[in-house]
């Protein structure tokens, strides 16, 4: 049930009672937004986080009927540099574990942690994303208020690439932590390529889902700070279609 709905600037802000129903709204609404696309267009191009944040609904669109998966290009917004390929914390892992190996993509086209040269590997995922312009991004927000990994040093709403090479800030880090993905901050990676704020932003529709209490102040800061890369998520509030979706415990401080 919704307990509160408003406008940040051009943001919708919507809080749900509870995780689920948050899940279940961002999942109907994604997927109606993607069967009216494919109602028009031959093919369409969606990108999706990875992180726990995202499991109700990457959840719900795997099991909705209607959706021809067939004629969907999917992307992914960020990687470590260096993990182990076959590390179960590796975004390319978690997508593939919660959605890609399920269903019939068009393609799945992901980052490369373990290129040789991490910066040619930004090149070649940036140029692919500039040539198949996304339609919807479904996205979450960290503690620090980072989207995909743009933390707020390295965070820049005029990048003129669409990926790079970032450095991990120490609070992002932690939360990998937090989230039960790795056992000790020490095991986190440093560095990581990240799709930038103007190429998520590019997305026709943004759909972000931010659960948990760990992240209530993430969207306190979001609704309410300047728009600025302090917190990085701030830029929401510019987009033209962009909806936050959270439950009772990340929505505590704007109740």
């Amino acid at each position: 049930m919704i307990v509160k709905e408003f406008m940040a600037e051009k943001l919708k802000v919507m809080a749900f009672d509870t995780r689920a129903a948050m899940g279940t709204r961002a999942g109907e609404d994604a997927a109606a937004y993607i069967k009216a696309l494919l109602a028009q267009k031959e093919s369409i191009n969606v990108m999706f986080a990875a992180a726990p944040s995202q499991n109700e609904v990457l959840e719900y669109l795997k099991g909705e009927d209607g959706i021809d998966w067939s004629r969907i290009n999917a992307y992914h917004m960020d990687e470590y540099v260096g993990l182990d390929e076959k590390h179960p914390a590796g975004f390319r892992n978690f997508l593939k574990r919660a959605l890609f190996d399920s269903l019939p993509f068009k393609s799945v086209n992901l980052i490369n942690g373990n290129a040789p040269d991490a910066n040619e590997e930004a090149a070649r995922y940036g140029k692919l994303l500039d040539e198949n312009p996304l339609d919807l991004c479904v996205l979450g927000i960290g503690e620090n208020g980072h989207i995909a990994f743009n933390d707020p040093p390295v965070a820049d709403f005029n990048d003129k690439v669409s990926v790079k090479v970032v450095e991990l800030e120490q609070r992002c880090r932690q939360q990998q932590v937090n989230d039960g993905c790795f056992a000790a901050i020490d095991q986190v990676p440093t560095h990581a390529l990240s799709v930038t704020i103007p190429a998520l932003t590019r997305a026709k529709k943004m759909v972000c889902v931010v659960p948990a209490p760990t992240k209530a102040d993430a969207v306190y800061h979001t609704v309410n700070d300047p728009v600025s890369t302090a917190c990085p998520a701030t830029i929401l509030r510019t987009h033209p279609d962009c909806c936050l979706y959270t439950d009772s415990d990340s929505a505590a401080r704007i109740l």
